[in-house]
């Protein structure tokens, strides 16, 4: 594991999308969103937006909220707002520059995710695996879930691209 000095999650503000943005860009160049999009994430659910500092200097995020089983938003698509009701905490995207690989950012930022969506009363969280992560998210207790009513949207990620879910209770 890389040791770095000060490496802390903190919460997201308004003034940090920018940097989001910038972030996935160059994390995801594939799964482009644009900065309105990234904001809107953040607007319509401030508790499940992070923002990784190495040395106080963005180097990840996560955005995540309150969603439906069985479903995803489309990529680089503003949502209006969340439904009501939600019945799956989603992880939208999580996204680390390669300086921060290793030193176990991810894995606290999942698990703080995780009991936030238990103490919500979620039974189950969910989130699309890209990028060759599907092992990451599998020992996290995350499972590939064949949904082929969502082949068309996951596609638009890539052909590897797996609706993976987590069961809370």
């Amino acid at each position: 594991m890389i040791q770095f000095r000060d490496v802390a999650w903190r919460a997201m503000s308004g003034y940090d999308i920018g940097a989001v943005s910038d972030i996935a860009n160059r994390v995801h160049p594939g799964f482009f969103e644009s900065q309105p999009v990234l904001e809107e994430k953040y607007t319509l659910y401030r508790n499940g937006c992070y923002l990784l500092e190495v040395s106080e200097k963005p180097a990840g995020y996560v955005l995540s909220h309150p969603w439906t089983s069985g479903s995803l938003p489309a990529l680089d698509t503003m949502l209006g707002s969340l439904p009501e009701p939600a019945d799956t905490y989603y992880i939208h995207d999580l996204a680390l520059l390669p300086l921060t690989r290793g030193v176990g950012a991810a894995g606290k930022i999942v698990d703080a995710l995780t009991k936030h969506a238990i103490a919500m009363g979620f039974p189950t969280m969910s989130l699309v695996a890209v990028n060759g992560s599907v092992g990451f998210w599998e020992k996290r207790g995350f499972a590939c879930e064949d949904r082929p009513d969502l082949a068309g949207k996951l596609a638009a990620y890539e052909d590897a691209a797996r609706y993976m879910v987590k069961p809370l209770t």
